[in-house]
């Protein structure tokens, strides 16, 4: 899957930025990532969302136990990657019917987070139990949300293209080649909204994450972790 997003949508991470800028490294734009993409996955589907917006994702590739899915309701987009093991309770607790699968469910927590304020972003994923990476973007705010789980078994990457789209994927050779070294892995257990305006730890939402840039040696640009007491977050670097 693969959400690329306009610096009106999203300011580029400053971490990822100067990593990018500390080693010359060869990126493409956007518009080449988002071609690259429906090049290599011939079944792939493309939605380009407004001026600032795009969507792709493709079936080519999943693993049974990390499936893709994509659904859009009310102007609410969202690419979900994995599996949610308290799928059933969810249902019941948003009131969805048993066909319901877990990209419905994002959304419909999604949904619960921007109609019920000040209702806490953290708690749009911080019950969500399983192996799992999504992307959420609402078209009708212009707000973008993205998730990984707290083991960070679902792989999700970031990165800046040439023209300075902040892009995001399960796929981190496709985006080796178009953010350089201002790529990274999203840290497991943490989120970003475009609401709150930064990156947090759901399991632990007032606790600071830093980035420790990595190796000039290396193709990743920084690795994210979380500080203070509680669990420790690290975004994994292979």
């Amino acid at each position: 899957m693969l959400g690329v997003f306009s610096s009106s949508i999203m300011s580029p991470p400053d971490e990822l930025v100067a990593a990018g800028s500390r080693t010359p490294s060869p990126k493409t734009t956007s518009a080449a990532l988002l071609n690259r993409f429906v090049q290599i996955n011939s079944s792939a589907v493309s939605l380009q969302l407004g001026d600032h917006a795009y969507l792709a994702y493709t079936h080519e590739t999943e693993s049974t136990l990390c499936p893709r899915s994509f659904a859009v309701k009310d102007d609410i987009f969202c690419l979900f990657a994995g599996v949610l093991d308290n799928l059933g309770s969810l249902r019941q607790q948003y009131g969805l019917a048993k066909s319901a699968n877990e990209v419905v469910l994002v959304i419909e927590a999604y949904k619960a987070l921007r109609d019920r304020a000040p209702y806490p972003a953290s708690h749009v994923v911080g019950h969500l139990s399983g192996n799992f990476a999504f992307i959420v973007f609402d078209k009708s705010t212009s707000t973008l949300f993205v998730a990984s789980d707290r083991n960070g078994k679902v792989p999700l990457y970031w990165g800046i293209t040439a023209d300075g789209y902040v892009a995001f994927s399960d796929n981190a050779d496709l985006l080796k080649g178009a953010c350089g070294k201002s790529l990274a892995s999203f840290p497991q257990g943490c989120f970003l909204s475009t609401e709150v305006g930064e990156l947090r730890c759901y399991q632990n939402p007032k606790n600071k994450i830093t980035a420790v840039p990595a190796n000039e040696e290396e193709i990743w640009g920084a690795t994210f972790k979380v500080e203070g007491p509680g669990p420790a977050a690290m975004a994994a670097t292979r």
